[in-house]
């Protein structure tokens, strides 16, 4: 049955399209380390390596050599909900994005902003449209995040606070766009086909000339070189294939434009991409920014709209292949 559903999807979504050219991924060092059994948010400085688990029960920052040795771990005793991204800004703060939601149950999600010292600020975020779960957060150089949530049927969402952040909060979010993704044949993952259009994780370069946003076996790199990340999402992204992740959910820049990405499980390598963000550059922008599929997907409406991913037909088979998914039962989750 397993199989057959995948196949559906397949065909309705219009199966996989080509990845522009970009070199494979390189091994960079191997998470062996038992305490990061759960990578799911990855950012670095270029020297260091910053790493949270997927959930948990306190806030933990993992900071690693290139090595993937932890030389240090930050602290904090506030308990989040479901911890999936981090991300970090010019000036040394790291963002956890606490924002997963597989029962769709949460009344309000949180970013927790963590100090270089390593102290938490929470402040709660409410969706102006009900729940959404939510794995990959981008911030841009001016420090306003934005959240883009896993949607099977191929559409993230994107979303940003509608005012300054407050806490405790919370901070009323507004819908500003919405990034289409097509299937792809790149292998990897828990889950077959379905998962090259959910998007996992979300990244930045330092300076906010590009941004990245990842599925469980590949990555989008998108160019954006007025460091505004909503116009960025509705270029043409280059398609970088990560093959072979077995549940690949982090994704960071180093400040060179290297792209390196990692999954879950004790053992799994960190693997780098050289030049990925100078790639993006050549990837023209769309006229009139709708679905980027000669790029393997991306692009959208600032308003939301555009046209749907999938037909009236498509929509049907997506609802029966969620009952056989059990998606909300696909990750370890509390509540």
């Amino acid at each position: 049955m397993r199989w057959v559903v995948a196949f559906v999807f397949m065909a309705v979504l219009g199966g996989a399209v080509p990845a522009w050219a970009a070199p494979a991924p390189e091994p960079l060092c191997t998470m062996k380390d038992s305490r990061i059994g759960e990578l799911s948010g990855l950012v670095s400085d270029g020297s260091r390596l910053y790493a949270i688990n997927d959930g948990g029960s306190k806030v933990q920052v993992f900071v690693l050599g290139r090595d993937c040795k932890v030389q240090k771990v930050l602290t904090d005793r506030t308990d989040p909900f479901d911890v999936e991204d981090l991300a970090r800004t010019p000036d040394g703060r790291l963002w956890l994005s606490d924002t997963g939601d597989n029962q769709k149950g949460r009344l309000t999600v949180a970013l927790l902003e963590m100090s270089p010292e390593g102290k938490v600020t929470l402040r709660r975020l409410t969706y102006p449209d009900g729940q959404h779960d939510t794995e990959a957060l981008i911030m841009d150089k001016a420090g306003t995040p934005y959240l883009i949530t896993k949607d099977i049927l191929g559409e993230a969402r994107v979303y940003r606070p509608s005012g300054p952040l407050t806490s405790p909060g919370p901070t009323t979010m507004e819908k500003v766009g919405t990034v289409k993704i097509a299937t792809t044949d790149t292998q990897g993952g828990p889950v077959g086909s379905i998962g090259s259009v959910l998007v996992t994780g979300g990244a930045s370069m330092p300076d906010g000339s590009a941004v990245a946003l990842r599925t469980y076996t590949d990555a989008y790199v998108y160019a954006a070189p007025d460091g505004d990340v909503l116009a960025a999402l509705q270029r043409n992204p280059v398609r970088i294939p990560l093959p072979g992740e077995k549940q690949g959910e982090a994704i960071a820049f180093d400040p060179d434009g290297t792209l390196i990405s990692g999954s879950e499980g004790v053992g799994q390598p960190l693997r780098t991409v050289r030049g990925a963000a100078a790639l993006a550059a050549s990837a023209a922008p769309t006229s009139d920014g709708t679905s980027a599929t000669s790029a393997g997907g991306g692009g959208g409406s600032p308003d939301g709209g555009g046209v749907p991913v999938l037909p009236a037909a498509g929509i049907a088979v997506a609802v029966v292949g969620l009952g056989w998914f059990g998606f909300s039962r696909l990750r370890r989750r509390r509540g």
